[in-house]
Parts: C-alpha cells; sequence; structure tokens
C-alpha cells in the first residue's frame, strides 16, 4: 500500500512532501473523514474503500482520492485504504497526535455547555482552564476545572501551555477577550461570539455563528417553498386557485 505512516519526525521517503500545502477545502474536509474513519475503527474495520469512506463522510470519492493524494494516501487497488495507517497520517496532518492545551473564556450557557463537553478529550484536545470576568462565576466547578478570573489567562496561558483559546462570551467583550489571548502567546482562536476580531495576522481565527447557520438554513426553507409555489411545483395549488406570492 503507498500509504506512508507519519511519525513525530516524517520523512520524505516516497517524494512526498513530509507536510504538504493543502488547499483550505481539503484541510476543511479532513476532520470528517477522521470521523468516519473512527467510526469504521470501532466497528472493527481494517480497510475501506474509497467509495465507502466517502459515503460515511458525505463526499463524492473523486473528491475523497484527491484529498488523500495530496497526503500521498492513494491506497490499493481492490483492497482500498488501511483504516489504522490513514487514522495516523490524518491525526498527524491535523496536529491531533499533539494533545494540544485548550483554554475556555465565557462560562454561560453556551460556555458551560462546552466545557462539560466530553468528546473535546477523544479529539485531540484537552480543556486545561476556564475563565470569567464575573465574580460570581469564579470558583465554580465544571467537569473538574475550578473558573479562574480572566486576569490569570496570561500566567495560566504560560503555565499550560495552552494552545487554542475558545471565546464563548457575550459580543462586547470578544475584541479584548482576543487581545487578552493574543497577549498571552495564543495563536489560535475558536470564536463563538457573533462579530469580527481583529488580531495580528500570525493569529488564526475561526468563527462559529449559531445564527448565521440558522439563516442559512432558513434561505434554504424560503428556497423550497418558493420552488413549490411555482406553477408545476412540487407542492399542489391551493383549491381555490389562489397562489401565495413568495419574497414580496
Amino acid at each position: 500500500m503507498s500509504q506512508q505512516r507519519h511519525g513525530s519526525t516524517p520523512g520524505a521517503a516516497d517524494g512526498v512532501p513530509a507536510f504538504p500545502d493543502l488547499p483550505e477545502a481539503t484541510i476543511a474536509r479532513l476532520p470528517e473523514y477522521l470521523r468516519a474513519l473512527h467510526h469504521l475503527a470501532e466497528t472493527g474495520a481494517e480497510t475501506v474503500s474509497s467509495e465507502g469512506l466517502a459515503a460515511a463522510a458525505g463526499v463524492n470519492s473523486a473528491k475523497l482520492r484527491k484529498d488523500l493524494s495530496h497526503l500521498g494516501s492513494y491506497g490499493t487497488r481492490g483492497v482500498g485504504y488501511d483504516v489504522a495507517l490513514l487514522v495516523d497520517q490524518i491525526e498527524y496532518i491535523l496536529g491531533l497526535d499533539k494533545n494540544r492545551a485548550v483554554c475556555l473564556v465565557g462560562v454561560g450557557n453556551l460556555g458551560h455547555a462546552l466545557a462539560g463537553y466530553a468528546g473535546f478529550a477523544s479529539r485531540g484536545f484537552r480543556v486545561v482552564a476556564l475563565f470569567d470576568a464575573d465574580p460570581k462565576k469564579v470558583g465554580e466547578q465544571i467537569n473538574g476545572l475550578t473558573v479562574q478570573h480572566t486576569d490569570d489567562l496570561e500566567r495560566v496561558a504560560a503555565e499550560e501551555a495552552i494552545a487554542i483559546g475558545v471565546i464563548a462570551t457575550p459580543p462586547g467583550t470578544a475584541q479584548a477577550v482576543a487581545d487578552a489571548l493574543v497577549a498571552a502567546g495564543v495563536t489560535s482562536i475558536l470564536n463563538f461570539a457573533p462579530g469580527v476580531l481583529s488580531v495580528p495576522s500570525n493569529v488564526d481565527v475561526r468563527k462559529v455563528d449559531l445564527a448565521i447557520e440558522l439563516q442559512i438554513l432558513s434561505f434554504h426553507e424560503h428556497r423550497k417553498a418558493s420552488l413549490t409555489a411555482l406553477p408545476g411545483g412540487r407542492a399542489a395549488r391551493p383549491a381555490s386557485g389562489d397562489q401565495e406570492v413568495v419574497g414580496s
């Protein structure tokens, strides 16, 4: 099988770069492949075809093969991909072999739920610190961690070697929290607060806005309703013959 196992010091013996320059779209799909591979491993599967893995990840097989070719993984004709080997390879590329330390800032309703989520540990992340500016929340115990004041962020970030900061604060304080994380040396931020953060060019920010996702789904619902309201659409016309005007 022409797959290369990457360890802590991977090489390029097969002419494949130790750390390939991947397209952003490929990077975004790798976690889906990894999720599907973990499920396959849990069911006892040792190999998987490109068609089977693509179906499990929700992509077409040609796109999957192209994505994995960037990693130097081509599988074996008639056999497919070695599941354990591909898990190792994708985890290496995503940096999940590092067991990265994560802090969470803001322990309101959303932050509290995130702090109690057990799935982070199984995917290569350790939530090591919780912070909040509200004195009433400081000292609270959540999932074995004690909430600390945001004033202690810089000290704790250095002590725990925090790699990723998660912001789950109200939008009005998100920028100040981002500034504090950057000052503490954190260069990767996952932001759940609405709005755009201003950060230095060496800091990567991923934004998760649940309201925006709902608005996108609302668009698709609107589009489907509009299509069914058109003459010849999927939905039956009202008995009176009147049609609802959509988008007015």
